[in-house]
């Protein structure tokens, strides 16, 4: 099954107040609850586009794929790179807890870009 999963991109953005954020953005106060409570079941078009501006993303990084048990598809089949593993990384904690070094070496990295 296809869903949404707003909440890895607000982790992966470090978006602590995401409702606000939204409101922020221009998003009406009750599609923006939905949106930060992940009940949002279909989108149409323009909002979409305009969640991914606000994000910084992709259709894709918005929604995850759970297969229904028993799923017939192929390991190689397209649908596989929407599965997301139940981790969320919270960027914000994993940088927080390195030591100044390496926080120097990831700036380098970043600015050699």
């Amino acid at each position: 099954m296809l869903r949404y999963n707003f909440t890895r991109i607000f982790k992966a953005k470090a978006i602590e107040r995401p409702y606000t954020y939204l409101c922020k953005a221009g998003f009406s106060e009750n599609f923006s609850s939905k949106v930060k409570n992940n009940l949002v079941n279909r989108l149409n078009l323009d909002l979409l586009e305009r969640l991914c501006e606000c994000f910084g993303c992709t259709p894709n990084d918005l929604m995850e794929w759970v297969p229904d048990e028993g799923s017939p598809l192929k390991p190689d089949h397209p649908l596989n790179e929407l599965r997301r593993n139940e981790k969320i990384l919270d960027l914000t904690a994993a940088i927080n807890s390195l030591p100044l070094s390496k926080l120097e070496k990831i700036e380098k990295l970043i600015s050699d870009e």
